[in-house]
């Protein structure tokens, strides 16, 4: 019961590395907020959960749905402890055929969609006085660039610098930020990206998927499980000394 009495908000958590926190996060004994843009989706969720989760609706790329989230959760729960920003969207292509429309989806919701939930969360959390832990879902995409990646890969990167400069900036308020770094973890984005790098790398579909889970040290791709230890660690009082880190949970496939 390490997150017992706190009130926690969990973007894109209807489905995968979200819920798995959020499963998490309720057997500590935390309020969990299920915030999704899909609501009927969340709604099913949190009944599933059980406990103290419960649905909201949420879409990062728009600051009236950030505002109005914002504001149920301090309605329901008496304010926010915790935040994951975990929402997030995935493409790829050649850099030749990168779109414009493309490179702003994904910037609107992975960069734009991290800041300013966080932002929302930081001054409900200062409002408050009590402190608070902010955790960013980074990627070891943000580690270095690839071929048919560089959009998601660049916004994962910019997830790690704001965390460093968030974490820096809201430390003084007893706001500790820090970051995840998954590795390949198998999930429903993982089936999209499979049938992305299919199209571009003339594979069958699912060869990808396998090759690189064979790729991971470990042995095996991640489960969303395998990320949920660390993020409760961040969020318990174990971590309270540690700021604007982003730690590797990614079966040994980068070493920093």
């Amino acid at each position: 019961m390490r997150l017992a009495g706190k009130s926690a908000l969990i973007t894109g958590s209807a489905r995968g590395i979200g819920r798995a926190f959020a499963e998490a996060y309720v057997r500590e004994g935390a309020t969990v907020a299920i915030a999704d843009i899909n609501l009927e989706a969340a709604q099913k969720t949190a009944a599933e959960i059980g406990g103290n989760a419960y649905a909201v609706k949420l879409d990062v790329a728009d600051q009236a749905s950030i505002d109005a989230a914002m504001k149920t959760v301090e309605s329901k729960a008496g304010g926010l402890d915790i935040l994951i920003n975990n929402a997030a969207l995935f493409d790829l292509a050649p850099i030749v055929e990168i779109s414009r429309a493309s490179y702003e989806k994904l910037f609107s919701v992975n960069v734009a969609g991290t800041l300013f939930m966080l932002q929302a969360a930081a001054r409900s959390m200062i409002a408050r006085g009590k402190g608070g832990r902010i955790i960013n879902m980074a990627s070891q995409a943000g580690r270095r660039g690839e071929a048919l990646v560089g959009v998601y890969c660049a916004t994962k990167a910019a997830v790690i610098s704001l965390t460093q400069s968030a974490g820096l900036d809201l430390i003084k308020h007893r706001i500790n930020v820090n970051g995840i770094a998954p590795g390949v973890v198998d999930s429903d984005m993982w089936d999209q990206v499979d049938a992305l790098f299919a199209k571009y790398e003339n594979r069958p579909k699912g060869e990808k998927k396998r090759l690189v889970g064979e790729g991971v040290p470990y042995g095996r791709m991640g489960k969303p499980e395998d990320l949920a230890g660390m993020a409760v660690f961040l969020a318990s009082d174990e971590a309270e000394y540690i700021v604007a880190q982003t730690y590797n949970v990614d079966g040994g496939q980068w070493m920093s």
